[in-house]
């Protein structure tokens, strides 16, 4: 399957497989089961909203969330807040359970959780809900100039 995630990782000439499965609820945890591989690498993409009014885009684990304050202190912002479902398609071109950090509508700065690095390779989402892309960390960041930072946290329990 040809995605705009795929296509962008094809003009720059990175190695990436392709994972499918059936989605029905669009989560990493959901692609982790469905795939076989551990929550840790299966990374999700988050847009989210700087208080200035940039549009950011977070990779965290799966079995994780994301920490707004450190995406925060690392974006050089006070405070930064999920973006609605609602907003997706308009902001980024994906529909929630398939934003994928490669070919989005604009390029928008990206941040990777530091965790991936400790993985060969990890999961992130072609664009395409139930389809994933198996890729090397550091070709992502590469392939998506992206910031290396902790900015995961243990999943609070609700």
């Amino acid at each position: 399957m040809r995605t705009r995630a795929t296509q962008a990782l094809d003009r720059l000439g990175v190695a990436y497989d392709l994972l499918e499965f059936d989605a029905e609820r669009h989560t990493a945890e959901e692609a982790a089961e469905r795939l076989g591989l551990p929550p840790e690498v299966v990374f999700k993409t988050l847009v989210v909203r700087a208080d200035d009014g940039r549009v950011l885009l977070a990779c965290v684990p799966g079995d994780r969330e994301l920490d707004p304050r450190a995406l925060a202190r690392a974006a050089g912002a006070k405070r930064v807040e999920l973006v609605a479902a609602a907003e997706l398609m308009r902001l980024v071109g994906y529909v929630k359970g398939g934003v994928s950090p490669l070919g989005t509508r604009r390029p928008l700065a990206t941040f990777v959780d530091a965790s991936a690095l400790g993985h060969p390779r990890i999961s992130i989402s072609a664009g395409a809900r139930g389809v994933q892309i198996w890729i090397a960390p550091g070709d992502l960041v590469r392939a998506t100039g992206a910031r290396v930072e902790e900015l995961a946290q243990v999943r609070s329990s609700r």
